[in-house]
């Protein structure tokens, strides 16, 4: 049984910092087994994080030097872990920092330059995930249900929590998976408006109360009526989302009791149509949502008793996408499908990402 060793980096959307997970993957009867065997997250720079939040109105100048720093920065502090952890990769599998996503105009664009993270730490990486998929029709997201497919297959749905919700639908013939709604972005903006880097706990949105008009205004945005494949970008959010939420005085902690049940709403939308009375389904939720004690009770509430959300141990809330990159940047390099076009609406399954340095597996 050969096994491959990988470390997986994850930037999301939520901007809390670079996930860093080296693993152990083999394959294990139609599926993949895994082994996290290190992680680590590490907060972003302040001057950084301040970019990575205003990319989207930058110049063209400005995203290719905040790419090529970003990217630096990755190398980086990735060389310290593996030096930390005495671990010896194969190759590095990274996602990027996803700037823009316009499927529509087969616009994906992640930052994190992939040659100095190789030159950093002197060891193949592989990155560039969603270019193929968008350029062959597909919307190049969500990409994490290869990996659900293929590593937690006894669950009947799989939850990401992150800046934006995405689930992947196991029960069906072929794979469904679909972005459902922000989460994280609109929770920790709000946050940040009275000091806090994010709601620990859901405490002040739990002493908040619901305000009708808001919650209404947010589950009737367009995107909402759309069938899958579908998939959100932080532009939707900043356009269409966020200009609701902003545009009255209300107390924070209103703004964010609102937020929560629109989120809980919008999940139990997605996942009670594929349900039946007469049965009980298995909920995997992870991501840094899952922390969040007040939306996952509203959840729970929201999906009744057909549905079991399950929280799963830390290092699996924190660390699964970082993993599941991890496995997708495998699957490229022994140019096995790793992007799904049940998923996404490609033309056709499809094998994404671009190899920098030459790999020995």
């Amino acid at each position: 049984m050969k096994k491959y060793k990988v470390v997986g980096l994850m930037s999301g959307t939520s901007l809390d910092g670079l996930d860093m997970a080296y693993c152990d993957l083999w394959r294990e009867g139609d599926g993949w087994a895994f082994d996290l065997q290190a992680c680590r997250t590490e907060p972003y720079p302040k001057t950084l994080k301040s970019r990575l939040a205003r990319a989207t109105q930058s110049s063209a100048l400005e995203l290719s030097v905040l790419d090529i720093d970003l990217g630096r920065w990755f190398g980086e502090v990735l060389a310290i872990f593996i030096v930390s952890q005495r671990i010896a990769p194969d190759f590095i599998s990274s996602h990027g920092h996803t700037i823009f996503h316009q499927p529509e105009r087969k616009l994906t664009l992640q930052a994190g330059n992939a040659y100095e993270i190789m030159n950093a730490c002197q060891i193949p990486v592989i990155s560039d995930f969603r270019s193929l998929d968008v350029c062959i029709g597909g919307q190049g997201a969500p990409l994490v249900p290869m990996g659900d497919r293929l590593f937690f297959n006894e669950y009947d749905f799989c939850l990401n929590l992150g800046g934006i919700a995405n689930v992947t639908l196991l029960r069906r013939s072929s794979t469904i998976a679909f972005d459902i709604c922000p989460v994280n972005i609109l929770l920790n903006t709000l946050s940040q408006k009275v000091g806090l880097d994010y709601d620990n706990g859901g405490r002040l949105a739990q002493s908040g109360q619901v305000l009708p008009s808001i919650l209404a205004a947010l589950n009737s945005l367009d995107y909402y009526q759309l069938k899958a494949p579908k998939s959100l970008g932080y532009e939707w959010v900043e356009q269409c989302v966020l200009p609701i939420l902003l545009r009255e005085e209300y107390p924070i902690e209103n703004l964010l009791h609102t937020a929560v049940l629109h989120i809980s709403e919008q999940i139990a939308a997605s996942l009670l149509p594929e349900t039946r009375s007469d049965s009980t389904y298995r909920l995997l939720v992870t991501g840094g949502g899952a922390y969040n004690d007040f939306l996952m009770a509203c959840l729970q509430k929201a999906c009744g008793t057909r549905i079991h959300v399950i929280k799963p141990e830390p290092r699996l809330i924190d660390f699964k996408e970082s993993l599941i990159f991890a496995l997708l940047g495998l699957l490229r390099a022994l140019d096995e499908v790793n992007c799904l076009s049940s998923v996404t609406g490609a033309s056709r399954d499809n094998s994404g990402g671009v190899i920098y340095g030459r790999l020995n597996l």
